[in-house]
């Protein structure tokens, strides 16, 4: 969103710029500046080091680590890239690494932090002041780890990731940081793009609401293990996928084609992906991936039952079956159990599995 000085005879837009361009360093320049002034990228926080990395086999430091007022640990991740490049992995791995910190221990840290800073502050006494603690308190303190990423802008496939992340809990949001050039004078918009302040509150609902449906769904999921038999061919604990493509894939070993069972399983639609020629399992993907974007689209092909001794080859065409099942897969195994008698399909509910 482009920025305007508003003056006597026109709204005068401001031009964008970059940091590199206007010579403004990641480290030197705005990590030094926002550790002294983290309230505008995040409230109520207090920096207790920066260039964190004490921990072993690992040569990684987190920009700057902050406390909130809720005692959980905040690890913040800085580039001055136009794209964020990688920082959310990065900074998930900080979190972690960082999770298990102790009281005592961020206290050692803030004091050491305090010490290079040549500031002369008691750091046990500015960390209780500043949670409002009288004493440490490790039953409470690092329960969680909020991550805050800032950046001149985000990649696409850095924010779709965070808001993945959000959904499943994890407190990571995205503060923007981007410069103007005004006349020679460098002026940075800050603004928290994910999630929105506005909706923080509608979103937080949300996501609780979508992990109690996930975990009900888990819950909920029929996780039946059966056992088949065709031409006298018999497989044990199956999941229900593979129990219907260890049948398919025996028909059309035996000579009846997938095109006559995907029309008897009429309602999924493309129950195939069908390339001409006998294929491996690398040229067959190669090939579907190259035919999607020809086509404008992308082919989920981990969808599909596409390695070397899943293949179905059947008159010279190279064909893979769909993983995908609804509640319609009792209906799709009866239907080929019904139609193919000379198969001598049956199946039935493995008896240590059946009902969870």
């Amino acid at each position: 969103m482009p920025i305007f000085e508003l003056t006597k005879d026109e709204l005068r837009k401001i031009e964008e710029t970059s940091f590199s361009a206007a010579k403004v360093k990641e480290r030197a320049d705005l990590q030094r500046l926002l550790q002294n002034q983290i309230e505008i990228i995040s409230p109520d926080t207090l920096i207790i080091t920066e260039e964190f990395g004490e921990w072993e086999d690992s040569r990684r430091r987190i920009d700057l680590l902050g406390i909130d007022k809720n005692a959980n640990l905040v690890v913040f991740e800085l580039k001055r890239t136009e794209d964020g490049g990688h920082m959310e992995l990065q900074a998930l791995r900080y979190a972690a690494m960082v999770s298990t910190m102790t009281f005592d221990k961020a206290v050692e840290v803030y004091s050491d932090f305090l010490s290079k800073k040549r500031r002369t502050e008691d750091a046990e006494r500015e960390l209780l002041d500043f949670l409002d603690w009288d004493g440490s308190d490790d039953e409470h303190f690092a329960q969680d780890v909020r991550i805050v990423l800032i950046s001149a802008e985000f990649s696409k496939e850095l924010t779709t990731t965070v808001l993945w992340l959000n959904d499943y809990g994890v407190d990571i949001r995205c503060v923007r940081m981007k410069p103007y050039n005004d006349n020679g004078r460098t002026l940075v918009d800050v603004e928290q793009v994910i999630p929105l302040p506005e909706a923080s509150q509608y979103q937080t609902g949300v996501s609780v609401k979508n992990r109690q449906e996930r975990i009900l769904r888990v819950q909920n999921r029929d996780m039946t293990k059966y056992d088949v038999t065709i031409f006298r061919n018999s497989e044990s604990r199956l999941a229900k996928r593979n129990a219907i493509f260890f049948v398919v894939k025996n028909l059309c070993n035996s000579g009846i084609s997938p095109e006559k069972i995907n029309e008897l399983i009429y309602w999924k639609g493309n129950l195939f992906l069908q390339t001409d020629g006998l294929h491996n399992s690398d040229n067959f993907i190669r090939i579907l991936v190259e035919r999607g974007k020809s086509e404008g689209r992308k082919i989920d092909y981990p969808r599909w039952y596409c390695d070397d001794d899943e293949l179905i080859h059947f008159e010279g065409k190279t064909y893979a079956f769909h993983k995908m099942w609804g509640n319609r897969w009792s209906t799709a195994m009866n239907l080929l159990k019904e139609n193919f008698p000379d198969a001598k399909i049956d199946f039935w509910a493995t008896k240590d599995t059946e009902g969870k």
